[in-house]
């Protein structure tokens, strides 16, 4: 339940402070006393976007803050989803800082106002009369027949089922439109992948090419040099060889005589070991080595075959034509595949169509069978409302389409006395009958769904006499299992309120706010016979004040 309720800076508002109690509560007061500021504020404080211009002194900042007792409403895993601290008794803040900014809070936790609506859906219900336009709305039809069929689970299994169902229609939507394209692009890619198919493409081929390359390329200039290398090293007397082995001659000769010279003479045996290998290989390369205007025409050739692909796929390597390679044979596979991809993504839509189907049944069946209780409900409500004769009917038809709640359609038609067609709400029924038939579905709601608090802005406007009496016996019956709060300007009601808050304007330093208290027993008789006579308060105004309390 809403226990207190503070506004701090707003509209006509400088600082107020009020604290709400369980059952019925009746906030009443003058034209232009600020009631509805009171409950603007309050709007505010459930997630309503905020207004600047509003804010009573602009250089403060407005702070608005409300006050529930949660215990009740298992809200706990709500808490725990949306990572805030979870109490029973929850603090909801609102503030719009000087610059227009606003931010809100729930127990001093900064959150959004999507979650901050969404949490206060949950807490409190405010019912205004324009509000009455949603009788007419399919959608809120269907969360009256909803809750009388108990449904919940059933719509959120079906909506589960249809997200599911969607996501696998755009999905093969976006395959076949792939596909769409991808066949027309089929012969080029694959005279592509051929291309590079038949290129034989191996990772490391073209560093390999690279140095046969530079070597075919140069074959006399390497010969030249070999040979030149083999003349240096065994011309007689002075080549390369006959002096290392003469050095080795005499190395030997003195390698008795220290183990460092012994030491130099193992190095230099094997240095000439290595020198004479050396010489070897040189020589046999110098044999082997020709030139080969075959072999190194088919080395420019391969080279330049990869050099073609790579420009022509913008690559720099084997390696990226490779890959490029693969996409391309993925586009054929995916058009030569399409065929049986299309038909298992079509078997999985139709099994999720058995499935909706399946549960939109379900959903209907449970309609079915809440309608004739909900016209029986419906009636009797409206019946204590003072319209006997006026009597309902309401069309479920079954569509062939998957709807967001399920495969039907819905339309509440009413007639206003016996004989009459029926037609739909807005041609038939006036402004306070449309009143009397929302405050019938809250009451008939109230028994189905937990509306933990509810509030009433004037939806007693434009009724009198018995009528207000009818009214004011459902609020008061609705108040037996939740929080009601009404504002009215009918004594009837007023008087029938567990309790009585009145709206008033005061005088202050800085001009004038809007103030809200609880009367006592006394307080309460002078606003209600001031609300039967008006200001002049007369004995038989105080007389039937009394009488109406009583």
């Amino acid at each position: 339940m809403l226990v207190s309720l503070s506004i701090k800076n707003y509209a006509l508002i400088e600082n107020l402070k009020v604290d709400f109690k369980d059952r019925l509560s009746i906030i009443t007061g003058e034209t232009g006393a600020g009631k509805s500021i009171l409950m603007g504020g309050l709007a505010l404080v459930l997630g309503k976007r905020a207004d600047s211009s509003l804010v009573y002194d602009k250089v403060k900042k407005c702070v608005i803050e409300a006050e529930f007792q949660v215990s009740s409403y298992h809200l706990e895993s709500f808490f725990e989803a949306n990572d805030l601290d979870y109490d029973p008794w929850v603090i909801i803040r609102r503030e719009i800082l000087p610059n227009g900014k606003s931010r809100a809070f729930v127990n001093d936790t900064p959150t959004n106002l999507s979650i901050l609506n969404e949490l206060t859906s949950q807490l409190i219900d405010i019912h205004s009369q324009h509000e009455t336009l949603q009788l007419s709305d399919p959608s809120f039809q269907f969360h009256i027949i909803d809750a009388l069929s108990n449904n919940a689970s059933y719509l959120n299994d079906y909506n589960l089922a249809f997200q599911k169902y969607k996501a696998l229609i755009k999905e093969l939507q976006a395959f076949e439109e792939l596909q769409l394209q991808a066949k027309k692009e089929y012969d080029y890619n694959l005279f592509l992948w051929e291309e590079l198919e038949k290129a034989d493409l191996k990772v490391g081929e073209q560093e390999d090419l690279e140095k046969d390359l530079e070597k075919l390329s140069h074959v006399e200039e390497i010969k030249l040099s070999l040979a030149a290398i083999l003349d240096i090293s065994e011309q007689e007397p002075l080549g390369a060889l006959n002096q290392m082995s003469a050095i080795d001659q005499q190395l030997s000769k003195i390698e008795g005589y220290a183990d460092l010279y012994g030491s130099m003479s193992e190095r230099m045996k094997s240095v000439l070991i290595e020198f004479k290998d050396l010489l070897a290989e040189i020589a046999d390369e110098n044999d082997n080595l020709v030139y080969d205007p075959a072999a190194l025409e088919n080395v420019e050739d391969r080279l330049q075959t990869l050099y073609d692909l790579q420009k022509k796929h913008a690559t720099k390597s084997i390696e990226e034509l490779l890959v490029i390679k693969e996409a391309y044979h993925s586009k054929i596979t995916d058009v030569d595949n399409a065929e049986e991809t299309i038909s298992n993504a079509s078997q999985k839509i139709q099994k999720a169509e058995l499935s909706l189907n399946k549960i939109a049944l379900k959903i209907r069946k449970r309609r079915l069978n809440a309608i004739p209780e909900f016209k029986s409900q419906i009636e009797s409500a409206l019946g204590a409302l003072e319209m006997k004769n006026t009597r309902f009917k309401v069309a479920l038809t079954e569509s062939e389409d998957f709807l967001l709640n399920g495969k039907d359609k819905l339309q509440f038609l009413m007639s206003s006395d016996k004989g009459k067609s029926f037609e739909t709400m807005k041609k038939v029924a006036s402004g306070g009958e449309m009143s009397r038939m929302m405050l019938a579905v809250k009451w008939i709601l109230s028994k189905y769904s937990s509306l933990p608090a509810i509030i009433f802005d004037e939806i007693d406007t434009g009724v009198s006499g018995e009528v207000s009496n009818r009214i004011a016996d459902v609020m008061l019956a609705m108040s037996q299992n939740m929080q009601v709060i009404t504002i009215t300007h009918l004594p009837q009601v007023a008087a029938k309120g567990h309790h009585h808050y009145k709206v008033f304007k005061e005088d202050n330093k800085d001009g004038i706010s809007s103030n809200i208290k609880l009367m006592n027993s006394d307080e309460r008789l002078v606003e209600l016979a001031q609300m039967l006579g008006g200001s002049a308060i007369t004995d038989s105004a105080m007389a039937h004040a009394k009488q109406l309390l009583s």
